[in-house]
């Protein structure tokens, strides 16, 4: 909640107008300090904060103004008695006061008689102009109907004469952060904010990156997709970073995160793309979330595709043809492609702690779309860039070269994961079964599960079930029983199965006696 502030006259009309300024960076609230030195009073009385009287008065104009949305309109020659009414959440307090050098100040500037500049260095001569008063000054031009540029043009006086301190500079800021909200909000121009940006620069205004952060969004919220990529385009163009603290803020990064959340996910990745192809060069950050999203978006892909295979099983929609699964394919090397380059720029960027990271979002894509060999060579590479992966992520990795039945890559990945100090557990073991078991690949399940019996690792009764009844299947395929046998025999001797017995049937029986 801010503070109303109503100037009230003696005709049926009034002034009002809204203080918001930005003290920090989460509140709208002014603070009592900035409030003193604004004039008012403030105390407490009981539990609550009482403000009290403002210094503040008008002179006859002898012309009428626009007052508010309303269109009323003031005549100041008939004003006579002058008070001031301050609100907060529903409690009003007046006070009646005169004055002239605010009220001054106002009719010369509205008049636009002479240079702004010319007006005030006069009063400030004549010390009819206190800090105070050009405050409330910058507070009246910001207002609905003013002529919100002669607010700069006050300001960037202030400046050159070192008149504005730390209040001053926050409550300009507000002024100027609801000047171009109001702009963002209204069928205003991209241009028209680009312009105002430009002309705080030449008064020493540099807008925070919460202020950047909320235009992105008003644009994004509303609907206006190109113009939040137009507004991105122009601060990459203009905005350098010249602290250590800035170097973190990138409007292109938080406009992919507003798509990411709205499940734009290849829109975003595509905005990284446009505006590498502008020659911009978006930050560090941008690349960490292109990579999280091409993620996502690998998952909502292979989502989709086994439900449209599970839908063809049932018979609710054809079967795909080979050219509709060629263009899933394509897609897919598309998002893959995109990965790759992103990796790239990043590169470029020289920024070698993100790099582990990016290649670890890389190795979650290819193994969402069980790419094996791709998977294990972006984990190598997140090794060599100073990550070190987690048990969880060797997991999948070593599941999906399981699927391929990549046998080579399995025993690098095993050994790899025994040099680290993290041997291979159950739930490893179990895991590179599974993988085997999917893919079909049921004579190196079973030789997965001689090696957990050796380990002294005992698989859960499905583990078993799953891979015998895919032996069971093989051996009538091939009638090689050696395998079957065996592994039978293991498990019986570790007493996770009953003895059994195991009929053969032989198309041909050659008994043949040595004589």
């Amino acid at each position: 909640m801010g503070y109303q502030i109503s100037v009230r006259f003696g005709v049926p009309s009034s002034i009002s107008f809204y203080v918001k300024p930005v003290l920090n960076k989460t509140s709208c609230k002014m603070s009592r300090a900035a409030l003193n030195h604004l004039g008012f009073k403030c105390h407490l009385r009981g539990n609550r904060e009482v403000v009290g009287f403002l210094h503040l008065g008008l002179e006859s104009t002898g012309r009428p103004s626009p007052i508010n949305k309303l269109g009323n309109y003031l005549d100041h020659s008939r004003v006579g008695c002058r008070q001031l009414r301050v609100s907060r959440g529903g409690e009003e307090f007046i006070e009646e006061h005169s004055r002239g050098g605010f009220s001054e100040a106002i009719e010369q500037l509205e008049h636009m008689a002479r240079d702004p500049d010319d007006i005030l260095e006069e009063m400030q001569k004549l010390k009819r102009l206190s800090t105070r008063d050009l405050q409330l000054v910058l507070v009246y031009f910001s207002q609905e109907g003013r002529d919100s540029w002669c607010a700069l043009e006050v300001f960037d006086w202030m400046r050159r004469g070192d008149k504005v301190d730390d209040e001053t500079m926050e409550l300009m800021l507000s002024i100027m952060s609801s000047w171009l909200n109001k702009l963002a909000e209204e069928e205003h121009s991209v241009e028209e904010v680009q312009c105002l940006l430009r002309d705080m620069k030449c008064v020493g205004l540099k807008p925070d990156y919460d202020m950047v952060k909320k235009l992105i969004s008003m644009y994004w919220d509303s609907g206006k997709k190109s113009e939040a990529i137009q507004f991105v385009k122009y601060l990459l163009q203009t905005v350098k970073a010249m602290t250590e603290e800035e170097k973190d803020q990138d409007p292109a990064n938080h406009l992919m995160w507003k798509m990411s959340m709205d499940g734009e996910y290849k829109e975003a990745v595509e905005l990284l793309f446009e505006l590498k192809n502008c020659g911009l060069k978006p930050k560090i950050h941008s690349y960490v979330t292109a990579s999280v999203t091409l993620v996502m978006e690998q998952i909502q892909f292979t989502r989709a595709v086994h439900e449209l295979k599970a839908f063809g099983n049932k018979g609710k929609v054809g079967e795909l043809e080979a050219g509709d699964l060629e263009l899933l394919d394509a897609y897919q090397r598309n998002l893959h492609e995109k990965g790759e380059q992103i990796v790239k720029w990043a590169i470029e960027e020289n920024a070698p702690e993100f790099m582990g990271l990016i290649h670890e979002k890389l190795v979650a894509m290819y193994t969402v779309a069980v790419r094996g060999f791709e998977a294990e060579h972006h984990l190598w590479q997140m090794k060599l860039a100073g990550r070190e992966p987690s048990i969880e992520t060797y997991d999948r990795v070593l599941v999906v070269c399981a699927v391929e039945k990549k046998l080579l890559a399995v025993g690098r990945l095993m050994a790899a994961m025994e040099a680290v100090g993290k041997p291979p557990s159950r739930k490893t073991f179990s895991w590179l079964l599974h993988g085997y078991v999917k893919g079909g690949h049921f004579e190196e399940a079973a030789k997965t599960l001689i090696k957990m019996l050796d380990k002294g690792l005992y698989p859960e009764k499905m583990e078993i079930t799953m891979v015998l009844k895919g032996l069971q299947k093989n051996l009538q395929k091939t009638g090689h029983p050696e395998l079957y046998l065996n592994i039978c025999k293991r498990l019986s001797d570790a007493g996770l199965i009953e003895p059994c017995l195991i009929y053969l049937y032989l198309d041909k029986l050659c008994i043949i006696r040595m004589l």
